[in-house]
């Protein structure tokens, strides 16, 4: 059984599921916006088995993940995301994991597998390279995209904010509902993650994450040199599996399709078919797969 754990870092009281070998080769499981540890409950058992230790963080800003000070920026930056994984890993003392994530988690992976490469033997990411080119944000994309990115902009205003404050439960079900449609989930099934959405920074960190991205909210000034290197879109070099869901409806799976100039180590693409946006919780044996057929290669 998993078992619920804490680790404090410079800035965060950090939140964790640790299960299997203590000593086995560790999987972090990297949840995004709006989910959390549940989407990997049914993945966990699978790595476990396979003789794998399991690591799955709440991120900042969800379940009983806590920032130690009140003053510290609420950030939800892509380098904040990054560099609060590594800090996990530092005083977990992995010195080596694979790393598997989706949405914001899939983007935490992503940074440390391009600037820490030495810290990761494999790396599974949903959709794709999930590094940000903040720079480029300003540019507009296809009307369908911009569509389909309409939570985004609503999260640009005050309006927005408000809402997601008020009604952040009914708003992340939405979502669920869109980004996956064709998976079906019932109330106990979301409402175990929504209880994370509690937490007292969800709401500044989320309207943060969504702003910055934009180029309409200031990063936190100790991320400046991580973000300056994150702009350069740095390539990705470790044995990397990309998962992209063929009907995910906020990233239509043909974005992904030429993603592979980014990566400059072994790089496999899968398609999972009838999945959407949240493949660890629609598609947990093939998720869990493309994991351990990273750890087979360690």
């Amino acid at each position: 059984m998993a078992q619920l754990a804490h680790a404090r870092t410079a800035l965060l009281d950090v939140a964790y599921e640790d299960s299997g070998p203590s000593d086995a080769l560790p999987v972090v499981l990297l949840h995004g916006y709006p989910y959390d540890a549940r989407a990997f409950d049914e993945v966990v058992p699978i790595i476990n088995g396979a003789g794998y230790r399991t690591i799955v963080p709440y991120l900042r800003g969800y379940g009983a993940t806590r920032f130690l000070l009140p003053d510290t920026p609420r950030s939800g930056e892509q380098a904040a995301l990054g560099q609060d994984l590594l800090d996990l890993l530092d005083v977990l003392q992995v010195r080596h994991a694979v790393l598997a994530g989706f949405d914001w988690g899939g983007r935490a992976a992503c940074v440390v597998a391009a600037i820490w490469p030495e810290r990761v033997g494999g790396l599974v990411t949903c959709t794709g390279y999930q590094i940000q080119d903040v720079a480029q944000s300003k540019k507009p994309v296809d009307p369908e995209q911009e569509r389909r990115f309409w939570y985004q902009y609503y999260f640009q205003t005050e309006r927005g904010r408000r809402g997601l404050t008020e009604m952040r439960g009914e708003l992340g079900r939405l979502l669920w509902n869109l980004w996956s449609p064709t998976w079906t989930f019932g109330d106990r099934t979301y409402n175990r993650t929504a209880v994370s959405f509690g937490n007292p920074d969800f709401v500044e960190v989320v309207i943060h994450s969504y702003r910055h991205r934009m180029g309409n909210a200031a990063g936190d000034p100790r991320y400046a040199a991580l973000e300056a290197r994150l702009s350069m879109l740095p390539k990705i070099g470790v044995p990397t599996i990309v998962i992209h869901g063929s009907v995910d409806d906020v990233n239509p799976a043909q974005k992904s399709e030429g993603h592979f100039r980014y990566f400059t180590g072994h790089y496999e693409r899968r398609v999972f078919e009838n999945v959407g946006h949240n493949p660890p919780q629609e598609a947990p044996k093939a998720f869990a797969e493309a994991i351990l057929d990273l750890c087979e290669r360690q």
